[in-house]
This record gives structure tokens, C-alpha cells and sequence, in this order.
């Protein structure tokens, strides 16, 4: 069983991936967070309002600051790594407005939902505001190949919405249909986040697809851990309710692996609870133990490890650097969260 303990107490005052990320990129992330601000206005009081409600909330930056360290990983002079981080905060923004009200969510970042604050018409249509932002933003830096990488960033974004939509209470979903989803639905603006630092510093197109694959596997990795989290996190930790992906009947990595591990009353288990939602007291915690026992948490952990991997292996392209092994140790801390 995957056990939570401190992040801070696993490195032993060693700095985390992302305070590394953060010594080097700080002074940009807060030029980003007076962009997104200025961004965010409206006549429209209640656009500002709910975008900042949600913002203000706190959160990682984890993929806007991925964007500024590819940006200096490859030697970037200029401005538009600062506008184009705004963007794809905004981009992501967005999309957790839309998940939560697809999902019914009443906590995010540990704090009440959008939705669970103005009910779920204003988050739809203050996610599209923010889409529409994000957009603008792209145009204004003025690249071709920017506005192709976001652009369709976003339309794969909500493909995998709907997929996943498609898969949720459907214990027939394969592993491989999993991996589509959270390909599309998380890891492509990991990597768009890390393309477009390349491509705006005009780097050789080896670099850039070296930096697409590491935000896609990092991506791939911290999505695998967060659904391990869902099962095994405190609240504090996790930022949203517990057991939630359970709740909702969210198909996820150690849901299938647990179902096609087990036996015939096991499975008969997994469809009354994630298919039919026909939910009781206790469920939870049988759905721990039928994890456990099938080694479906370890394994997916295991999972989340070999795409790490693959995500170091795509930075051996770069020099050694303060940058590229804030990078590497990025990849620790996507996985260490599950410990």
C-alpha cells in the first residue's frame, strides 16, 4: 500500500523539484501571475470574481512554470515566455472549471468548488472566457507555431474530456483506453506547456521533441499518481475529497487492474459499486483492501516510475545545467507525492 508522508521528510531538507523550479524562475512567475491578473479583468463582475476565486485558491503553477524553465533551458531572449505561461495557466483554468462541473466536484484545492459557489452555469461559461483569453494571448505572441501547438493542445484537451465521459462507469474500459484518456486529458498541456519553450527560443527541432516527450511522460506519471492518491491520500494532501474518483464511478488505473485481478464476486463488487453506483457504507474501504490485495496501487506506481524514466531519458538531450536537473528532480516530485 502506497503510504503518504511528507514530501519534505522523504528528501530530508533537500528543495523539491519545483522550489527549484522556483529559485530559477520566480522572478518570471510573477511577472505570469501580474499577467494573469491583468488578464483575468472584465466588465463582467462576476467573470473576475469566479476566475480569481479559483486562482487565488493556489495550486502548483506547475505547468506555467514548465513552460518559463524550458524557456530558459534553451537560452530564451525575450518576453513571450511570460505571456505565453499566462496562456497555458489560463488554458488549464479552464479546464478544471469544466471538470468540476462534469463531475459534480465540491472541493478544489481544498477549498470550496467554483461550482459549489455559483452553481454550475457561471463556471461553464467563465471556463470559455478563459479559453478565449488564453487564445488572444497566443495571437499576441505572434507565432504560427505556438498557435498550432495550443490550439491543438486544447482541442485534444477536450477530446479526452469526452472520452473519459464515454468511459466512466464502464468497467469493460482497458487499460490502454486509460492511458488515451489521461494522455489526452492531462499530459497533452505537460507537453505543450514544454514545447512551445523551445519553440519560441527557435531551437533545433530535435530539442523541441525532446521537451514534448518529457511533458508528455512527466504528464502521463503525475496522473497515475494522483489516481493512486484518490485512494490513498489525506484530504490536506490531495486538495479535494477523498475517494471522489470512487464516488463518481471514474475508471481509472487501479480500478481495472484490481477488477481484472479478482475474482467473479470481486468483479461483481466493482459493477455494482463503479457501474451502478449502488454505493454503501464500507465500499471504500473494500475497494482499498481489493486493492491491495491485487497489488493494483504498487503497480500503478510502478507505471508512474517507468514513465518518469522515459521522461528523463528525453532531457539526456541537454547539457548538464541548474535547469535541466530542476527538470530531473520535477520527475521525483510528480512520483514522491505517492509516498
Amino acid at each position: 500500500m502506497a503510504v503518504v508522508v511528507s514530501l519534505e521528510e522523504k528528501r530530508k531538507g533537500r528543495p523539491s523539484g519545483l522550489d527549484a523550479l522556483l529559485q530559477l524562475c520566480g522572478g518570471d512567475l510573477e511577472r505570469v501571475n501580474h499577467a494573469i491578473v491583468e488578464r483575468m479583468h472584465s466588465p463582467v463582475e462576476l467573470i473576475p470574481q469566479l476566475a480569481g476565486h479559483l486562482v487565488e485558491a493556489g495550486g502548483k503553477r506547475l505547468r506555467p512554470l514548465l513552460t518559463l524553465a524550458a524557456a530558459r533551458l534553451c537560452s530564451y531572449r525575450g518576453d513571450k515566455h511570460i505571456l505565453l505561461s499566462a496562456c497555458v495557466e489560463f488554458i488549464h483554468t479552464a479546464t478544471l472549471l469544466h471538470d468540476d462541473v462534469v463531475d459534480g466536484s465540491d472541493l478544489r484545492r481544498g477549498k470550496p468548488s467554483a461550482n459549489a459557489v455559483w452553481g454550475n452555469k457561471a463556471p461553464v461559461l467563465v471556463g470559455d472566457f478563459m479559453f478565449t483569453r488564453a487564445f488572444e494571448l497566443m495571437v499576441e505572441v505572434g507565432s504560427l507555431d505556438v498557435l498550432r501547438i495550443l490550439s491543438q493542445a486544447s482541442s485534444v484537451i477536450a477530446e479526452g474530456e469526452v472520452l473519459q465521459l464515454q468511459t466512466a462507469n464502464n468497467m469493460a474500459t482497458s487499460e490502454s483506453a486509460y492511458l488515451q484518456v489521461i494522455t489526452a486529458k492531462t499530459a497533452k498541456l505537460f507537453a505543450a506547456a514544454c514545447q512551445i519553450g523551445a519553440v519560441i527560443a527557435e531551437r533545433p527541432s530535435a530539442e523541441c521533441e525532446a521537451l514534448e516527450s518529457y511533458g508528455t511522460n512527466i504528464g502521463i506519471a503525475f496522473q497515475l499518481v494522483d489516481d493512486v492518491l484518490d485512494y490513498t491520500a489525506r484530504q490536506a494532501t490531495l486538495g479535494k475529497a477523498v475517494g471522489d474518483d470512487f464516488r463518481e464511478g471514474k475508471i481509472t488505473l487501479p480500478v481495472i487492474l484490481a477488477f481484472r485481478r479478482g475474482d467473479e464476486e470481486e468483479r461483481e463488487f466493482w459493477r455494482r459499486t463503479m457501474e451502478r453506483l449502488e454505493q454503501q457504507d464500507g465500499d471504500l474501504e473494500r475497494a482499498l483492501e481489493l486493492m491491495q490485495k491485487h497489488k493494483a496501487l504498487a503497480d500503478t506506481l510502478d507505471r508512474a516510475q517507468h514513465y518518469g524514466k522515459m521522461a528523463r531519458d528525453a532531457l539526456a538531450l541537454f547539457p548538464d545545467s541548474a535547469v535541466q536537473r530542476a527538470f530531473l528532480d520535477v520527475v521525483d516530485f510528480s512520483i514522491e507525492r505517492a509516498f
